[in-house]
């Protein structure tokens, strides 16, 4: 039986030696150098058992019956000719937009389909969303066997090419969460010593193998721990809530969908925090019901999104005077998940020729349906990028539903 005792931290001490050079640090800071502070011990919960207040375990198991039920209304639509196929897709980018912004990484989605393009030019955030994208993808890819090495695999797509962060490699430093950049003394949190880490992370993944722990309820303490284990120097965050879709995953969940979780975590990131200090203090109910609630919130967003592009799709169709059988209609579905295209990416997606497509594309101007503009200057038509605003106003007004909650 889990007591309060029983999955709360334990401390341990450490001499503090930092890293940084003497000469750079403040006077107070250098008087710390040799002086203890204390690092979180986390629980071993391998073989925890978890007994839950009956009102949360029961909102768990209810929220996991909901994103089942709302994995299948989606799939439905998921036949080899069906209009929104496309929403599988569009769901997994949402999904990292939301996860990113509680990192306050924030991108809007004309951005974010331009830097899915490669054009560089719109920002550092939206090229670390499209990175996060690759995470999830890669997390829902290895599903099947969630072990130490899938960890690494994620952490390795979503920080690729930033060395900081030793993508796809364990820390091998102390880190620390609030206070001061100079030693851990006046930190909020700190995580546990790196060379805890590896046994750390093999208990947790122990623990992701159960099949006695109600789904939504061992995903929700799994991401807490992993928070708390903290193995990385940097993308633990994003990380840990992709970790939480390869269990929904695994565990029959989902199948052809991304709920959107990390959306109905945005809605009130204070109550998430809050609810992770709770695990590290012994309670694991709040960080079960946060993320019961943020499930069902994450639904209503999701089903509100797919309405709007049925809604914007039933219009395009409408409005497409060119022939059904034509690469103009082809191009509709492409549209709906990648809201800025090129030449070239149709091209690429359909097998159609480019004076076909380039044809299709003006059609498609024609009938209101996209606008084109020349993104690496004007009259090179190679480097156009055909944009349906439609679309883009969709997936803002989702991330609006989903804001940060900043009472």
């Amino acid at each position: 039986m889990t007591t309060m005792a029983a999955l709360a931290l334990d401390w341990e001490r450490y001499p503090w030696e930092p890293q940084t050079p003497y000469a750079s640090m403040s006077r107070s800071a250098a008087s710390r150098i040799g002086k203890p502070y204390s690092a979180a011990v986390p629980a071993t919960i391998a073989a925890m058992r978890f007994d839950l207040d009956p009102a949360v375990a029961s909102t768990a198991e209810d929220a996991r019956a909901e994103v089942t039920r709302f994995d299948a209304e989606l799939s439905a639509m998921f036949s080899d000719d069906a209009e929104l196929a496309p929403l599988a897709s569009v769901l997994l980018r949402t999904e990292s937009a939301s996860s990113s912004q509680i990192e306050n990484i924030t991108a809007g989605s004309r951005a974010l389909a331009l830097a899915e393009l490669g054009l560089t030019r719109y920002g550092s955030n939206a090229k670390l969303v499209v990175a996060n994208v690759d995470a999830m993808e890669r997390a829902i890819q290895l599903a099947e066997s969630i072990n130490p090495e899938t960890i690494l695999d994620i952490h390795e797509a979503l920080m690729r090419g930033q060395a900081h962060a030793d993508p796809g490699q364990f820390r091998s430093q102390q880190v620390w969460i609030g206070g001061a950049d100079a030693s851990p003394h006046t930190a909020d949190f700190v995580p546990p010593h790196h060379e805890r880490i590896p046994a750390a992370i093999d208990d947790l993944c122990s623990f992701v193998a159960r099949t006695d722990v109600p789904l939504i309820a061992q995903a929700a303490i799994a991401h807490a721990q992993f928070e708390t284990i903290h193995p990385f120097n940097d993308g633990n965050g994003r990380t840990g809530r992709a970790l939480v879709h390869a269990m929904l995953q695994r565990g029959g969940a989902t199948r052809r969908t991304t709920v959107p979780v990390s959306a109905g975590l945005l809605t009130n990131t204070r109550t998430y925090f809050e609810a992770l200090t709770a695990y590290r203090e012994g309670d694991p109910n709040p960080i079960v019901a946060r993320f019961s609630d943020a499930s069902f919130s994450a639904i209503s967003n999701g089903r509100h999104l797919a309405a709007d592009l049925d809604g914007i799709n039933r219009g395009w169709r409408e409005r497409l005077s060119a022939r059904r059988d034509s690469v103009a209609w082809r191009i509709l579905p492409i549209l709906l998940s990648q809201p800025a295209v090129t030449s070239r990416l149709v091209q690429g997606r359909t097998g159609a020729s480019q004076p076909a497509v380039d044809r299709a594309l003006r059609q498609l101007v024609d009938a209101g349906i996209v606008v084109g503009k020349g993104e690496h200057g004007e009259g090179r038509k190679r480097d156009t990028v055909w944009r349906s605003d439609d679309v883009i106003a969709a997936l803002d007004n989702f991330g609006e539903r989903a804001r940060r909650d900043q009472r």
